[in-house]
């Protein structure tokens, strides 16, 4: 319904006022949907006389860019996103969030829908304006899933910064002391590098916490986010041996951001209003949970970690295997944390009375995280985003030097999979080595401290580690492939940043099928790759698809009734241009891809893809349906053109992304998919095919 005020849709000959709408489109890995969105609002807006600007923010940057000019003279704007999409450019405007599969299915309804949404009156960040929901989980899961997303992204950086330079300085300028573990001699080269590291390390707890808040209460949440994030991290504040680390910053990152959106509700004289999200807000909220941190959570936390101590001191005596399994629990519970302090510290202070086996079975332990979680990364490359895969090198590099923060990320971002597989891991690493009666003479774990001649047992001591690191990955793995069968079409996760920030490549309620389908899990992330040159093929006017799709790479009409018998029968299509190796490989990578949600986008389109070296360059290939073949759209149709797609994990550049942008966005022209349904032979498809630049 609308009021007489409203401006008419589309206008009319009388001179009324044109209704003028800008829109939004993204999805975490900013491919297919991104602009198959944008160009169903463009369409919808055309048919209905309505003037529309769509920005989109894809993987090769955002396009079409809003300006101020645009905002000023819009009469609402439409956020089609399962990312976050910053609003604080919009106040005073109406502006309607749904997810980016609404934007494709109901464009129409949309537009109505914009004229009675809510006035966008704080910034940025989720919750000031009431999304519609797709269907999915809900707003709350959304809201809180992209919130701890966007803090792992902006984490991630100072995870692997901090960790590798302090891995650095430790190999490079360390020695072994009794007393301190690695140490690094006062005022040399290598411990101005080591203290930079610890800089990063330090911030990166209140950067976690910071920009949770953030995402759900915009930037008048940031600052009690990080000082939240840094007071549950210093210890020190509540008189505690060890901070809560990284569980303590999830938690002040929601309790600030929530807090913030609670007192965006009070209201005030209009006066202060100007005042509130610079100075009132951020004051208040910071001192508020500031204060309850040290007062109500904080003191029980030092309470519990003081008993915790005094309980593991009595079982010295008890059996080593069974201790070694509880310390490896507590070392691999929180990764720095007050758990894993208390252990560590445990551990530490057996060491002057002469029993260094205790320290073993914590030194043995330490590693296990960011060894098992990098060693997943490698096994199980279809679960892991470009950036979560890199994040795991970096991983493995910090586990060799016994920096367990290095594993962080994973556990951040996948709590309920990371935690209980890297315990598992943690608890048979300190049984083992408790059985085999390893010593550690220092306090640091890892093979860098046997590599430097500090533990006893060296050979148990790198068994122990190697099977706790392998029983981490095989159960991490095991426990985020049930997840994601479970919760079949929704997106793994991407930490933003990456690819972006996660959060980034974060889920949404909205259209999480949909997006499933656009998470272009087998292509390379064009920021992971950008140093490197583009494939450039030859230069050639009659290049279809810059010359990645040829009469070669086409088939008027496929034989195949099923989705399996399809992509095998276009896997053998691309095949017959001698630049497939392995085309059973290309068929499983794709099958894979498929099994993570599907790739039929609806309107009878499905564009299967995959990243694997099965191929030696990029490759395009094209087949139609005339029966059509059950591909799992969301509008139940079954899809008739078919594209494939193929690249190398080697592939730079991002043109290929591009081109797939550039399909996505002409598959919404209906003349276009009628000419191509058309379209007689080879050369004709081929002629069609021309027309997306």
């Amino acid at each position: 319904m609308t009021s007489p005020a409203d401006p008419p849709i589309g206008g009319d000959s009388s001179g009324q006022k044109k209704l003028k709408l800008l829109a939004v489109t993204a999805c975490p890995t900013g491919i297919a949907h991104t602009y198959m969105a944008a160009e169903k609002l463009s369409q919808a807006a055309e048919s209905l006389g309505i003037d529309m600007k769509v920005e989109t923010q894809g993987s090769i940057g955002a396009e079409n860019v809003l300006s101020d000019n645009d905002v000023r003279d819009a009469d609402g704007i439409i956020i089609a996103a399962d990312k976050d999409v910053d609003r604080s450019r919009f106040v005073g405007k109406r502006v309607l969030s749904v997810g980016v599969s609404e934007g494709i299915s109901h464009p129409e309804r949309l537009i109505e829908q914009v004229r009675s949404a809510p006035v966008h009156g704080g910034g940025g960040g989720g919750g000031s304006a009431e999304p519609v929901s797709g269907g999915g989980g809900g707003k709350e899961r959304s809201l809180a899933y992209k919130a701890l997303m966007n803090g792992v992204s902006y984490m991630i950086p100072f995870v692997v910064v901090g960790g590798l330079l302090i891995a650095i300085s430790l190999s490079l300028g360390g020695h072994t002391d009794p007393k301190g573990g690695l140490v690094i001699p006062d005022d040399s080269f290598w411990m101005h590098v080591n203290q930079i590291g610890v800089i990063g390390f330090t911030l990166m707890v209140p950067i976690l916490s910071g920009y949770i808040a953030y995402a759900i209460g915009d930037r008048p949440a940031l600052v009690p986010g990080m000082i939240g994030g840094w007071i549950a991290n210093t210890g020190d504040l509540y008189d505690s041996k060890a901070g809560a680390g990284f569980i303590g910053a999830i938690v002040t990152g929601f309790l600030a951001g929530y807090l913030v959106l609670w007192i965006k509700k009070v209201k005030v004289p209009k006066f202060v209003q100007p005042i509130m999200p610079i100075i009132v807000i951020p004051i208040v909220a910071t001192t508020a949970l500031g204060l309850f941190f040290i007062y109500v959570i904080g003191r029980p936390i030092s309470w519990i970690f003081e008993h915790l101590t005094s309980w593991l001191s009595g079982m010295t005596g008890t059996s080593a295997i069974l201790l070694g399994a509880i310390l490896g629990l507590m070392i691999a519970f929180d990764m720095g944390g007050p758990v894993n302090k208390t252990a560590f510290l445990f551990g530490a202070g057996l060491i002057a009375t002469g029993n260094q086996t205790v320290m073993g079975m914590c030194a043995a332990a330490i590693p296990v995280m960011p060894l098992g979680q990098g060693l997943a990364t490698l096994i199980r490359k279809r679960l892991y985003t470009e950036q979560e895969r890199e994040t795991g090198l970096a991983s493995l590099f910090m586990g060799f030097f016994g920096i367990s923060e290095g594993a962080i990320p994973f556990a951040a971002a996948r709590p309920a999979q990371v935690i209980p597989a890297n315990m598992l891991g943690g608890a048979v690493a300190g049984a083992i080595a408790g059985m085999a009666s390893v010593k550690d003479a220092v306090p640091h774990g890892g093979p860098i401290v046997a590599v430097l001649g500090a533990v006893g047992g060296v050979p148990m001591f790198f068994v122990a580690i190697a099977i706790g690191s392998v029983v981490t990955a095989l159960t991490t793995v095991t426990l985020v492939d049930l997840s994601e069968r479970k919760r079949r079409g929704a997106p793994l996760v991407d930490v933003p940043g990456g690819s972006e920030p996660v959060l980034a490549g974060v889920g949404a309620a909205a259209g999480g099928a949909a997006v499933a389908a656009d998470s272009l899990q087998n292509a390379p992330a064009p920021a992971a790759t950008a140093a490197a040159p583009s494939p450039e093929p030859a230069a050639d006017e009659d290049q279809v698809l810059s010359g990645y799709l040829t009469e070669q790479t086409v088939k008027v009409q496929l034989a195949a009734a099923d989705k399996e018998a399809a992509i095998h029968e276009m896997a053998t299509l691309l095949a017959t241009t001698g630049k497939v190796n392995d085309v059973e490989e290309l068929v499983r990578t794709a099958l894979r891809r498929e099994a993570q949600g599907t790739t039929g986008l609806g309107e009878e389109i499905a564009i299967p893809h995959a990243k694997t070296d099965a191929v030696d360059s990029p490759l395009v290939g094209f087949a139609r349906s005339s029966e059509g073949i059950e591909w799992g759209a969301l509008d139940g149709t079954k899809a008739k053109l078919i594209f494939i797609i193929s690249v190398p994990e080697a592939a730079a550049g991002d043109e290929h992304l591009r081109i797939l942008a550039l399909l996505s966005r002409k598959l919404m022209d209906t003349g276009f998919r009628e000419r191509l349904e058309a379209a007689p032979d080879d050369a004709a498809i081929l002629d069609v095919l021309r027309e997306v630049q």
